[in-house]
């Protein structure tokens, strides 16, 4: 495991390069925003949500060989999820209609050649000279390189429709979002719904870790339909539980001063939420290694899980001991990465992000 972590270190020198030059290149576009308010949601989703669109990149290393039209595609749809988190929490007084339309742009994003929606049909901000169509035909062009998308996409695109779930986390009245989003539930397939809590696996479903494994896998000429299923089945639930949990948890301060919506704040109490996390960290590393190059989907779980707990809100007083047990949960290589990433932070100005 440690050859195979320095060997990925190695290639991600080369992908966080152009990770960088896409981030600013967005950066440039979303500053000519004609609307000052989707500008600054644009800006916001890239400068304040670094970590996650450099933790999407990271998944340019599954692929057999480097790809810069993998890279431009997990960076492009990121930021599709990170823009629509900040404009659907802007815009949640214009209601569940408002978020679920923007967030077609989710599943748009991976269907090439079909018609793009009005995004912003219920958004009182509607003026973003672009931005987000050009995210979506960026995405399109990328994916639609890959040499096994057509294998992949009907995974993909179940995911992405699932995932617009994150347009109804934002609903004002708690009442209203906990019936919105335990009615959304009931509507997904049966069959692939698996035993959680109804808020774990709302949690699960507002993740996006399982398109970018997919698209990952799109970029392998090799893959085959039941690769994408195998890969589905690694991922979620119990990767993408985690991810969630474990920013809600790191956030739960914060959450419960603006009153915002946390995922972990449903358990019976905090260390029934913290055991249960420590029980979805133990079971997202074990299905990962299951899979083909399953040591490679190993480190990038154990990246991503020491990016929350290297935030400086999870080494606070009242979270140092619980965090210090997740931080073991999460394996050798979580405990080496977290004093990495915390640096990381600091550099970059996300200590607190």
């Amino acid at each position: 495991m440690a050859a195979l972590a320095r060997a990925v270190v190695r290639e991600l020198v080369w992908g966080r390069r152009h990770v960088a030059h896409e981030i600013r290149l967005w950066e440039a576009r979303a500053a000519r925003i004609e609307d000052r308010t989707l500008r600054e949601d644009a800006l916001q989703a890239l400068r304040c949500k670094r970590g996650s669109i450099d933790g999407a990149g990271l998944f340019w290393t599954l692929a057999d060989r480097r790809d810069r039209r993998l890279l431009r595609a997990l960076v492009a749809h990121e930021l599709i999820w990170d823009y629509l988190d900040c404009v659907s929490e802007r815009g949640a007084a214009a209601g569940d209609a408002n978020g679920l339309q923007l967030h077609r742009a989710l599943a748009d994003s991976l269907t090439p050649g079909t018609p793009m929606a009005d995004y912003y049909r219920h958004h009182r901000w509607r003026r973003d000279s672009g931005f987000l169509r050009e995210l979506v035909g960026v995405c399109r062009t990328c994916c639609a390189a890959l040499p096994s998308y057509r294998t992949v996409q009907p995974t993909l695109l179940y995911e992405a429709r699932r995932g617009a779930i994150q347009g109804l986390n934002h609903a004002l009245d708690p009442r209203h979002r906990e019936d919105v989003l335990r009615t959304w539930l009931r509507a997904g397939d049966p069959r692939r719904r698996p035993p959680l809590h109804w808020f774990e696996l709302a949690a699960a479903e507002s993740a996006p870790l399982v398109i970018h494994a997919l698209l990952a896998l799109a970029a392998s000429p090799r893959a085959r339909a039941e690769d994408a299923r195998a890969v589905h089945g690694a991922y979620f639930p119990w990767v993408s539980l985690a991810t969630v949990m474990l920013d809600s948890y790191v956030d739960q301060v914060e959450d419960s001063a603006s009153g915002g919506h946390s995922y972990i704040a449903h358990y019976a109490s905090a260390a029934d939420g913290v055991e249960r996390l420590r029980e979805a960290l133990a079971r997202a590393g074990s299905g990962v290694l299951r899979l083909r190059d399953g040591h490679r989907h190993a480190v990038l779980v154990a990246c991503m899980v020491a990016m929350y707990l290297s935030k400086d809100s999870a080494g606070t007083p009242e979270l140092r001991a619980t965090t210090r047990s997740l931080v073991q949960a999460g394996g050798t290589l979580t405990l080496v990465l977290v004093p990495a990433l915390r640096l990381w932070r600091i550099r970059h100005g996300q200590r607190s992000w």
